[in-house]
């Protein structure tokens, strides 16, 4: 075993799988803090209701029609 005990190199392993695991946690931690923060912000940024160019309310004056009158080749 060159140098060093099978005992020691359990040690070692364990160790780093400890840590690897906790690196994990953190890492999901902090992906759903991230992912939470990004969905309260993009709430918070959202424009106003825009109705569209279609979506007028009420009826109003519409494009080329003059309302009342004879009607024109053009309506």
């Amino acid at each position: 075993m060159y140098g060093t005990s099978f005992g020691g190199a359990a040690v070692a392993t364990l160790g780093l799988l400890a840590v690897t695991a906790a690196c994990r946690v953190l890492l999901r931690h902090s992906e759903k803090n991230r992912r939470a923060a990004a969905r309260v912000s993009a709430e918070k940024s959202l424009p106003p209701a825009h109705r569209g160019r279609h979506s007028r309310a009420g009826g109003g004056m519409h494009r080329g029609c003059r309302g009342s009158g004879p009607v024109s080749p053009h309506d």
